[in-house]
């Protein structure tokens, strides 16, 4: 049994201690917001907050998260809505939604950079968003939109 908090709820986990994060919060406890894209750790789809860093979940075992704090794209909309409409707007008026896979992991490293570094330069933005992958190619567009989340938001961070 693995008890953590996942998106502001205390939660315990039966499923073997190896198991895959992924696996756990998209099957077990049905956040499907958070994707599978590659399942090695390149793309970032699959990108959750554990005690407030950016994780690649896909790469972290469930028995490894004893006791810490889970966030998901649903927990992030749910427990900080202001930041998520911020960084969700931001998205929808640069045009960086395209095929929409990588948004939820460009989102939650959005929020990691941002909580990190409310003012990033555009440097800054790319190296933090740089474990993300986008298929689409939509890359400006999405560093567009963090640096509007980051000016108009501001206060947020």
């Amino acid at each position: 049994m693995i008890e953590f908090v996942l998106n502001g709820n205390k939660v315990v986990s039966s499923s073997p201690s190896g198991l895959r994060l992924l696996d756990v919060i998209r099957e077990e406890f049905g956040f499907t917001g958070t994707k599978e894209g590659c399942s090695e750790g390149e793309c970032g789809a699959c990108s959750v907050l554990v005690d407030g860093k950016l994780f690649d979940s896909c790469l972290v075992a469930l028995g490894s998260i004893a006791g810490k704090e889970i966030i998901t794209i649903e927990g992030f909309k749910k427990l900080r809505p202001e930041r998520f409409n911020m960084i969700s707007d931001s998205y929808a008026k640069s045009g960086a939604v395209q095929c929409g896979i990588c948004i939820p992991g460009m989102v939650m490293a959005t929020e990691a950079l941002l909580s990190a570094n409310p003012k990033p330069t555009e440097e800054e933005i790319r190296t933090g968003l740089s474990g993300n992958l986008c298929r689409c190619t939509g890359y400006n567009m999405i560093v567009d939109a963090v640096k509007m989340a980051s000016k108009e938001g501001e206060g947020l961070w």
